[in-house]
């Protein structure tokens, strides 16, 4: 049995945490040399003194991502600030690798800040540059083109900023037919 558990890649997993212990824990991790991401935001607040201040904020709050195999999950579970990792009671559900480490190659570049989680939407492939490959649902906010990607299995949203010459509409069959039927109609209501 010792040689399935050593066989076994490492995986990326969410980790929820105690509400703003997110550094914290993260700190733990790496004293423990466990492998961890914690992806951060530069915001700007104003005090109550108008004092304006700049602050790394995490950016999925609450969560933070951790890279072990399945059978070292207790040894996460027992850093202190770790409620538990995302799963159901009988299984971890793993992230997607590629989207980790696109996260982690790219989010610095994008200038990302955190979104609503949206399960609907105009959905986006972005195609080029160091998010490449990651889909996610297009907004427009002042001046700026924004994709809010989503991680399903923690139900967050973060959106980066985007060129429109960057990205390619996703349309999934079932929207096509839908639109192709929708056109029809339209046609054959003008034809009457």
């Amino acid at each position: 049995m010792a040689t399935i558990r050593s066989e076994m890649p490492p995986q990326w997993f969410a980790a929820h945490t105690v509400p703003r212990h997110e550094k914290h824990v993260s700190g733990r991790l790496r004293d423990r040399d466990i492998e961890n991401y914690l992806p951060l935001y530069h915001a700007v607040r104003l005090w109550k003194n108008r004092c304006r201040v700049e602050l790394e904020l995490p950016l999925f709050p609450t969560y933070l991502f951790v890279r072990i195999p399945t059978h070292k999950r207790f040894e996460v579970l027992s850093v202190p600030g770790v409620v538990s990792l995302v799963g159901s009671k009988r299984e971890l559900w793993p992230l997607p690798e590629f989207e980790v480490e696109a996260m982690r190659a790219g989010l610095d570049q994008r200038n990302p800040e955190p979104h609503v989680y949206l399960a609907v939407g105009e959905r986006v492939r972005i195609r080029y540059g160091p998010l490449a490959g990651l889909e996610g649902v297009l907004l427009r906010m002042k001046n700026s083109l924004r994709v809010v990607l989503t991680i399903d299995q923690i139900m967050r949203s973060v959106s980066v900023e985007v060129n429109i010459t960057d990205l390619e509409p996703i349309y999934p069959r079932s929207a096509l037919a839908s639109q192709s039927q929708k056109a029809k109609r339209a046609q054959a209501y003008a034809d009457a």
